[in-house]
């Protein structure tokens, strides 16, 4: 029951977070704006109140992220990659934090006099005058200090998300790189696309059906969850006895979970592929998921297609791009369409040589489809 709770509980939280900050600021600036309209000078009271409560919440804020940027976990509970995380800016905040205490610690017996200097310095902005001197003292440490618990709650809540999302994508990346060395595209185009999601580049159209996990066989030694039972069929394809025709026999079966598994025998083992299925998996989905892995699939079978296939999967590819109801714009699908496009080579219809002078040329075959050598090495 707590686990259903918790979505609508974080989402309190956060509203009672913002609340509270809206209150902290908006008491701060309607006080100064009641002192502002005491004063003969009142725009120059107010603007010059709002740069000194501006300025002190922006310093307050910087030193409430030295004093809460997270630290990097070591040992074997630390981040598990490739790379050690640049812990210079740790070493730096550790380093300030310790010397602006050391610093204030030492001062407190003259803090009221150097509060009653800075509030003599800032008077002249607020009008001048003997209330002006200790309302602009207060009005720097009301907004020094609302600042600084902005800045460091900020810094807590918000920057270790960050930070794990970067160095989780940057794995994904490294990880996809690797496939990509080792001849497995698919494989390595699934990281990239999972790692841009990390990054929030793309949009998550595939997601699946709550149902679909239960037509799904258990996974082993793999994620949970379908991702994970697919990753795992597609890993353990070309070790596989089934042959094409089985394969697509039970996409033919009619249920998603069936067409998926059908889907990730054909991404790990291109010579298992059935155009049509997936065609139809990426004209006609049961859901966004499944649409996802058929386009993985088509991106196995680019090296492998005649001219007329290629020719088949572009006019569909593109008429899904195209569609509103089809691939959504800058979503997960979108960018492996736009990449299956763009390694497609166009058909190009060359005349032949004549047999004669004045015979009418004929066109010639059409060149088959084949990706270009790229940079990521091989179809």
């Amino acid at each position: 029951m707590a686990e259903a709770r918790r979505p609508g509980g974080g989402s309190t939280l956060r509203t009672a977070q913002w609340g509270a900050t809206g209150v902290l600021a908006g008491t701060g600036l309607t006080g100064l704006l009641l002192f502002a309209l005491g004063r003969d000078q009142t725009w120059q009271a107010l603007g010059g109140g709002l740069v000194v409560a501006g300025a002190s919440t922006v310093l307050g804020g910087g030193l409430g992220f030295l004093f809460g940027v997270p630290r990097v976990r070591g040992g074997s509970d630390g981040p598990q990659g490739s790379y050690a995380p640049n812990t210079n800016l740790e070493q730096v905040s550790d380093w300030l934090t310790k010397v602006l205490l050391g610093v204030g610690l030492t001062q407190l017996g003259s803090l009221g006099e150097r509060l009653h200097d800075l509030g003599a310095a800032l008077a002249p902005v607020l009008g001048g005058g003997d209330a002006a001197v200790p309302f602009a003292a207060a009005l720097v440490l009301y907004f020094l200090v609302f600042g600084f618990l902005a800045g460091w709650l900020v810094t807590r809540l918000a920057l270790p998300r960050a930070l794990n999302d970067a160095d989780r994508a940057l794995d994904l990346f490294l990880a996809g790189q690797d496939r990509d060395r080792h001849g497995d595209k698919v494989g390595a185009d699934d990281l990239r696309v999972r790692a841009m999601q990390q990054l929030g580049l793309l949009g998550g159209s595939a997601e699946h059906p709550a149902a679909l996990a239960g037509q799904l066989p258990p996974a082993s030694g793999s994620p949970a969850g379908p991702e994970g039972v697919v990753a795992e069929v597609r890993s353990t394809a070309r070790r596989s006895a089934l042959t094409a025709d089985q394969v697509r026999a039970l996409f033919a079966d009619g249920s998603e979970g069936r067409r998926i598994q059908a889907l990730a025998l054909m991404q790990g083992d291109p010579s298992l592929a059935d155009l049509d299925s997936v065609l139809d998996a990426i004209t006609h989905p049961r859901s966004g998921f499944e649409q996802y892995h058929a386009l993985l699939a088509a991106r196995g079978l680019l090296s492998r297609l005649p001219a007329a296939g290629a020719q088949r999967l572009r006019d569909a590819v593109a008429t899904q791009l195209v569609d509103p109801r089809g691939i959504p714009y800058g979503s997960d699908r979108a960018w492996l369409a736009e990449k299956i496009l763009s390694r497609l080579q166009v058909t190009v219809f060359v005349p032949a040589q004549s047999a004669g002078e004045g015979s009418p040329a004929a066109p010639a075959a059409s060149t088959p489809s084949t990706e270009a050598p790229s940079a990521e090495g091989g179809s």
